[in-house]
């Protein structure tokens, strides 16, 4: 195995965590939960190609392909999948999920036109709620639950309270930046507490190896600076794009994706200015912006 190649991790038995390295854009991790009889995926994957590797992998691990798959979000890398695993799989999803999934369509081929994502039909969840609800896989129990707004307007957290496992989707990127340009950064650290509360000792995030509690310390620290540098720099007049390419990352410089930090500081500045949470930024200026934040490259898909 190449360190580029997916591999899965089995946190307990009967739980397998299917992680992409190295997590950077379009490389998301998905999981499964399965009593040997009926199985659980969460999340699927940017391409057609990568979702069928996940599906060999569920294969491969001796248990049935899922009846059920959650997405923990509407973005394309987690969603893009799912018509590989459906009709057999009912897909489930927050009902701003559906919502949001509908919206963007193919937008993923918008932003990168050159890779190659096979053949994707948009498939959005079938089945919405708007709280949270529960699923019993033999004595396992998942809860599915709304952290409000954060990552998106419908983002998914999926917890096993019984092996004290969750998987957070993008409210954690280990060892990669938070991307808040269709959330919220107040609601993100809201969303941080109740991952906390959850008291879970193994976290599947988004995107990156396994990791531990201590991911939603270090994100936090890193949405406060964001915060700080928004006050700051709105104070002074200055634009996001003039505050990120002037600001010290300190400890959260070798994250991956950096240049998501002006993305961040649209977001908190919209918040200052009152804008509802999760209110529609102008992503064309946005991802101009983390365009030059990346030294004039376009960011790539790496999928």
């Amino acid at each position: 195995m190449t360190a580029e190649e997916p591999y899965l991790v089995q946190p307990a038995a009967g739980v397998y965590a299917y992680v992409q390295p190295d997590g950077g854009w379009c490389l998301n991790n998905a999981g499964f939960v399965s009593d040997g009889g009926r199985t659980l995926l969460i999340d699927t994957a940017a391409t057609q190609r990568r979702a069928l590797a996940l599906r060999e992998a569920v294969v491969a691990a001796g248990v049935p392909l899922p009846r059920t798959v959650v997405n923990t979000h509407h973005h394309g890398d987690h969603t893009y999948g799912n018509a590989v695993f459906a009709p057999e799989a009912l897909i489930l999803g927050h009902d701003n999920a559906r919502t949001e999934q509908l919206a963007a369509g193919h937008q993923l081929e918008l932003i990168w036109p050159a890779t190659d994502f096979g053949s994707i039909e948009i498939t959005a969840p079938d089945l919405t709620y708007s709280d949270r609800m529960t699923f019993h896989l033999g004595d396992t129990e998942v809860q599915v639950i709304h952290p409000g707004v954060a990552h998106t307007t419908g983002d998914s957290i999926v917890f096993l309270p019984r092996q004290r496992i969750v998987f957070t989707g993008d409210l954690v990127f280990a060892g990669g930046t938070p991307f808040l340009a269709m959330g919220s950064l107040a609601g993100s650290l809201r969303a941080l507490e109740l991952l906390r509360s959850l008291d879970a000792e193994t976290v599947v995030p988004g995107h990156g190896p396994l990791t531990d509690p201590s991911a939603y310390e270090a994100t936090e620290r890193y949405l406060r600076h964001v915060a700080e540098l928004a006050r700051e720099g709105r104070a002074k007049g200055r634009t996001p794009l003039e505050v990120a390419r002037e600001a010290d990352l300190g400890e959260f410089a070798a994250w991956r994706e950096s240049e998501r930090l002006v993305a961040n500081l649209h977001r908190a500045y919209a918040e200052l200015a009152g804008e509802p949470e999760g209110a529609p930024l102008d992503i064309l200026a946005v991802l101009q912006d983390m365009t030059v934040m990346n030294g004039g490259t376009p960011i790539l898909c790496h999928a």
